[in-house]
Order: C-alpha cells, then structure tokens, then sequence
C-alpha cells in the first residue's frame, strides 16, 4: 500500500485540475489532495489513477471521476461533525473524503463483493465510517435523521423514503435522470413538507438499483 513521492505529485497536478473546472472548497480540495485515490482502484489501472476520469472497479460499478465527486460534495456543503449518510459506497472513495471533512458517515453498499473490500481498504487506511450491506434505497432511518444524504448513483427521482429520514435544514444531493444523462439534483429540507430543488449540470451515473447482490 505505497503512496510515494510520485502518486503524491500527481494528486497535486489532479487537485489544480479539478480546481481549474470551477471547484472553490479548499477544504476539499485538501481531501482530494490527501486521499490515495490509487489504493481504491484495481492495480491493472494504477497509471491512471489521477486522471480526472472513471474508471471501472468491478460488480458492473465505477469509481466516480474525481470532479464528479468533489462538485458533489461541494454542493453538500459538509461541515465537520456533520452526520452524512451515503448510498453507495462503491470503492469508498467517496467516503473518504467526507471523512477527511470531519463528516460522521453511514454508507450503504448493495453489492456484498464491493462492501467488503470497501471495509478492508478503509480500514487499513485508518477510516471508519459507518458500514452497511443493503438496499440504499431504503435508508437507515434507524439512524437518521441525517444532516446530509450523498446519492452516487443515477435515480428516476429524489426517494421520498431518503427525504423523510433528512433533518429539517439538511441537504440531499443526488443525480436524477435518464440511464445515460442526469442533472446532479440538490434538496434543501426547509420544512416537513416544503423542499427547494435546483439543478446543477449534467452528469452520467450508473443507475441506482433496488435490493442487494452477492
């Protein structure tokens, strides 16, 4: 698990990238600045870790190109202590960088493969978040409610079940759309029945899927 001089050089000409594309948080550009992304993608893609690209990590999944995540969060206006549930941990990339921004994370996987190798690799790297194997779609309302909830995956629309279990004032980001084109969707809660939606660009996601595999 090296992280040497070169991976460290190349994360810093992706974070002047990734700022160069409109992203002003320089508290995440910080985490992206610290986060080994290559230790999160299979070693047959180790070259091209710090493109600002997706790439493939198995289970039909991607590891989201790095402005994709950090226009993410920066939409999600994290601040430290927050309690932020994601639904899909995916590589647990993502969840990462919300750590390294002081977040409390509860993250769901529905594919077992990718939840456990999610858990051993943030492990070893000192993270630890909230783990769970299940059905994103359904939330941790056990938990909630949630300051902030992070989609990382394509949906028809906002879940109403994922709105239910945010606080009032929170904040849901989640791209919405067809298979092969979504606009990144922020909610704000202001009240149990009034929400304001605005959109922010294009994006393509895999889709988000109902129940677990594997």
């Amino acid at each position: 698990m090296e992280d040497t001089f070169r991976h460290k050089g190349l994360r810093r000409k992706l974070v002047d990238t990734v700022r160069n594309k409109g992203i002003t948080d320089e508290k995440i550009l910080h985490a992206l600045n610290t986060v080994p992304r290559h230790l999160f993608m299979d070693s047959s893609f180790i070259r091209f870790s710090y493109q600002d690209q997706a790439f493939p990590i198995g289970a039909g999944q991607t590891i989201s190109q790095p402005y994709t995540v950090a226009f993410q969060t920066q939409l999600l206006e994290v601040m430290p202590n927050d309690k932020i549930l994601e639904i899909g941990t995916g590589s647990g990339y993502q969840t990462a960088i919300l750590l390294e921004l002081g977040a409390r994370v509860y993250t769901i996987e529905r594919q077992r493969e990718l939840f456990i190798k999610a858990q051993e690799l943030l492990g070893s790297l000192g993270y630890k978040p909230h783990f769970f194997f299940g059905d994103g779609l359904e939330g941790k309302p056990t938990y909630g409610p949630f300051d902030k909830i992070l989609i990382t995956a394509a949906a028809d629309n906002v879940p109403e079940k994922l709105l239910q279990q945010l606080k009032i004032g929170g904040i849901i980001v989640v791209p919405v759309g067809e298979r092969y084109s979504q606009s990144m969707v922020k909610v704000v809660k202001e009240s149990e029945a009034e929400f304001i939606k605005t959109s922010h660009g294009a994006f393509v996601f895999v889709p988000l899927l109902k129940g677990t595999e594997g």
